[in-house]
């Protein structure tokens, strides 16, 4: 079990991140970025698994500069209260606070240095930023929401990524990841997959759309990646 602990950003401002830290340090860092619905329960169990497996695993609070402290339920409430914090996010800024959680798990004595990026859903899309706007080492998009409206910004990427989707998703349709396959697949450091049969949010587990077969595989994958970027 992790600790939540307080960062501050460049201008000053502090917030929430939930810490995770590996059995035997130093070790390489991980930043988990979650779903809309902030770094709830789940989230803070993904950060737990990944420092299970050898991780500095950071989760930060997200909509720290909206409402700090607003980790949501997933009920029709929750998402509800999600969405609105969401409309109130800009992109821009928080993609400049993850720059500094980087730097922040970068500088720590007990970090070799290496960081990576994961996320679902918006912290999906955050997870491609962070690989086009910052010096990080690996990158996971799970269901990366509205990638598609930062192509333009794919040429700048820095670091391996693996984007993960599910088959019937009304949140990242067909469409949209034909736009992203045609931009990327194909690239060095690209690895794109759908999963058949899943749901956004198949990663999810204990909560409906769980998909535990998909999730497996693309766990499998993710951590595949982040040994071998992050060693």
């Amino acid at each position: 079990m992790g600790e939540e602990i307080r960062l501050t950003a460049t201008d000053g401002g502090q917030f929430a991140a939930y810490l995770a830290l590996p059995a035997r340090l130093p070790a390489p860092a991980l930043v988990v970025l979650p779903e809309v619905f902030n770094t709830n329960p789940h989230i803070r169990s993904v950060a737990d698994g990944y420092a299970a497996d050898g991780f500095i695993a950071l989760a930060p609070d997200v909509f720290w500069r909206q409402e700090a402290g607003c980790y949501l339920p997933y009920t029709d409430g929750g998402r509800t209260k999600a969405r609105a914090l969401w409309a109130e996010l800009d992109t821009d800024q928080f993609a400049r606070d993850l720059g500094d959680i980087v730097g922040f798990l970068r500088a720590r004595p007990d970090c070799t240095g290496k960081v990576g990026v994961m996320g679902f859903c918006l912290g999906g899309k955050f997870a491609y930023l962070a690989s086009t706007r910052l010096p990080i080492d690996a990158a996971v998009s799970y269901y990366g929401v509205h990638i598609d409206q930062h192509l333009d910004e794919a040429a700048k990427r820095g670091c391996p990524i693996l984007m993960q989707f599910a088959s019937d998703d009304p949140h990242v349709p067909e469409a949209t990841v034909a736009a992203i396959r045609a931009r990327m697949d194909g690239e060095a450091g690209v690895d794109i997959h759908v999963y058949p049969g899943t749901e956004h949010g198949f990663n999810r587990q204990g909560y409906p759309p769980f998909n535990e077969a998909a999730a497996g595989e693309a766990r499998r994958r993710t951590v595949a990646l982040l040994r071998d970027c992050l060693a």
